[in-house]
């Protein structure tokens, strides 16, 4: 019997991992392929769990921390999936701002596990405009330093640079990019893709089932400039319960608080890392799913609504380089004054707004195994 495939797609905040994990995910399914899907987040609401949920793929949610911190859950995840589903394939989603997986998951993995899954080769997925400002290839606001320095680590372990959202690009803004990124990071494999159109996906998966972990040291990190770089993001994870008595458009009404929130954020000067928002109706598997990825565009609705509601569940996912009590209280008071402008009552049932605390791995290996 062949042991199951465990695939990790990392990249920053924003990079579009979630669109490509479900694009893989229905790409090995249409293989006959069993899938078991684990997302990960330094808090409770997960945006990318209710996304994916709603595809009907088995999912685990890992919180209150990375992977790296949260190893024992990690296989304890995989286990229930296992027991659940016996899936042909693992794909597991870090934080977006974890770095060092290499060392302190697919390492630990193989030593430890080795005979139980098939460790893939490091695929990190990028943003291609935040990957042009933070390598000198384009002007634009973009984070401090220590952020940076969490950005760049996690292109420097990978096996697989992955561009996403090629179609923001022309032929020659990829072709310098490509180059900017293998040139500086030698050992790496660039695929350009398109996870929201699956244009390169087909590439990129046969060297993710054909390829191997890259058997090299582990690089080194600075583990104070990485938790100080974490600590520079405000992180708020909020629930709400809306309803109306009438029925209203939830895709206008998310998108319209979602500009909304943008315009708010341009205010406190907080570079935004990635904001997602679901709107799901309180019956069914519908939803709504609204994101922002950078300063300087607007707010996208991937995926709408079929029918008006009346009732409902919001999530928000907000990550941004800003202080957390300031979050906290935009996000909370343009919520109400949105909810009554589109006449409906808002409850919010749990929000969380915090700075992540300093990685703590359960193992690190710094030799290749």
């Amino acid at each position: 019997m062949l042991k199951p495939t465990y695939i990790m797609i990392g990249g920053f905040l924003g990079a579009g991992k979630t669109t490509a994990v479900l694009k893989l995910a229905q790409l090995f399914s249409a293989q006959d392929k069993k899938v078991g899907l684990i997302t990960n987040d330094q808090s409770i609401g997960l945006v990318d769990t209710a996304l994916l949920d709603s595809h009907g793929f088995a999912t685990e949610e890992i919180t209150g921390g990375c992977f790296c911190c949260r190893f024992g859950s990690l296989i304890d995840a995989a286990d229930r999936l296992t027991t659940a589903t016996q899936p042909d394939i693992f794909l597991a989603e870090p934080v977006g701002s974890c770095t060092d997986l290499r060392a302190t998951v697919s390492y630990p993995l193989t030593r430890m596990y080795g005979e139980n899954f098939t460790i893939a080769p490091l695929s990190v997925l990028v943003d291609p405009v935040r990957a042009q400002r933070i390598l000198g290839l384009k002007a634009g606001k973009s984070f401090s330093s220590k952020v940076r320095y969490i950005y760049e680590k996690q292109l420097e372990e990978a096996d697989i640079v992955v561009i996403n959202k090629t179609d923001l690009l022309s032929a020659s803004e990829l072709d310098e990019l490509t180059t900017a990124i293998q040139s500086r990071y030698s050992e790496v494999a660039v695929f350009p893709i398109c996870a929201r159109t699956g244009e390169g996906m087909e590439a990129w998966t046969d060297a993710i089932v054909n390829g191997q972990l890259a058997k090299r040291s582990s690089m080194d990190v600075d583990y104070q400039v990485y938790a100080d770089g974490e600590a520079l993001l405000g992180w708020l994870n909020l629930q709400a319960n809306i309803n109306s008595d009438e029925e209203v458009d939830g895709n206008e009404w998310l998108l319209s608080f979602a500009q909304s929130l943008c315009d708010e954020l341009k205010t406190i000067n907080a570079e935004v890392a990635h904001l997602k928002m679901t709107l799901m109706p309180e019956f069914g598997n519908d939803l709504a799913v609204v994101n922002l990825v950078r300063d300087g565009m607007s707010p996208e609705i991937a995926y709408e609504l079929a029918d008006p509601l009346d009732s409902g569940e919001l999530l928000v996912n907000l990550r941004a380089e800003a202080d957390p009590s300031q979050l906290r209280s935009l996000v909370v008071e343009l919520l109400q004054s949105a909810g009554q402008a589109g006449k409906l009552n808002v409850v919010v049932t749990t929000v969380e707004a915090f700075r992540p605390s300093p990685p703590t791995p359960t193992h690190r290996l710094s030799g290749s195994v």
